[in-house]
């Protein structure tokens, strides 16, 4: 299984419009950030996680030419923007694209994107909506399990596939979802910044968290520019914790 971050910002990306501070005029690579989401391959099956505004350029970024389903963790529209780009799937691989969520957020996506179901016309993207509930279903012969988490007050989802959970918008886990994910060897997962965000973990939050599952490595995802230099926040994490990036590859 090869894991690529496609984006790892928050949802005004890094750098913010506008802003001065150091880490949006860095020019480190590192801190430049899209929007959240993941590229999951285990041989042909090609996986999205969330299809945010950078979807498009992301697809090009990563090279990526085959899509078998694209996953949704919530409606958010940092998450679900990108969803008409799938067209270029549809010409390619001249079929639908099975897309899988939960009911709230395919309720959604269908309001947003009407006009791919209300009289369609040539060229509209053809999705094939499959809901999904808390418990395990498959991508061909591969399980997905799904993970309830709380941004806030509105439950959302991760995904644990095989040895590797990704979690993003996260502010609480219970404990019977926490069970899920224990025993997953690479662990993403959300740090938004230094301070305590209403809907989001903190940087200290998430080491907690990271320190409770106990996995082999872990990866922080969907950072705000508050967080700081990706050199400099880095270099005073565990050994085991790192602040993934656009474009980063980890085979599992």
């Amino acid at each position: 299984m090869i894991v690529t971050f496609l984006g790892t910002g928050t949802s005004q990306g890094v750098p913010v419009i506008g802003c001065q501070c150091d880490v949006c005029k860095s020019l480190d690579f590192r801190d430049k950030r899209l929007r959240s989401s993941a590229h999951i391959q285990i041989g042909d099956l090609s996986v999205v996680i969330d299809t945010g505004p950078d979807f498009r350029q992301q697809m090009l970024t990563s090279r990526i030419s085959r899509l078998s389903a694209v996953l949704f963790t919530h409606e958010h529209k940092d998450h679900t923007a990108g969803l008409d780009d799938i067209r270029a799937f549809n010409y390619l691989q001249k079929e639908q694209i099975p897309v899988y969520a939960d009911g709230r957020t395919l309720a959604r996506l269908k309001s947003d994107f009407d006009y791919a179901f209300d009289n369609p016309y040539p060229g509209v993207p053809q999705v094939d909506f499959r809901m999904f509930e808390n418990k395990p279903f498959k991508l061909g012969e591969v399980e997905i399990v799904p993970v309830r988490v709380m941004h806030h007050k509105l439950p959302i989802y991760g995904f644990r596939i095989k040895d590797f959970t990704y979690i993003t918008d996260a502010k609480s886990i219970e404990d019977h979802e926490i069970e899920k994910i224990k025993g997953t060897k690479v662990l993403a997962l959300n740090a938004l910044r230094i301070e305590e965000h209403i809907s989001h973990f903190s940087l200290g939050e998430a080491l907690q968290m990271i320190r409770r599952i106990g996995p082999e490595k872990a990866y922080l995802t969907h950072i705000s520019h508050r967080l700081g230099l990706h050199k400099e926040v880095e270099s005073r994490l565990p050994e085991n914790v790192f602040i993934a990036y656009d474009g980063l590859k980890v085979e599992i």
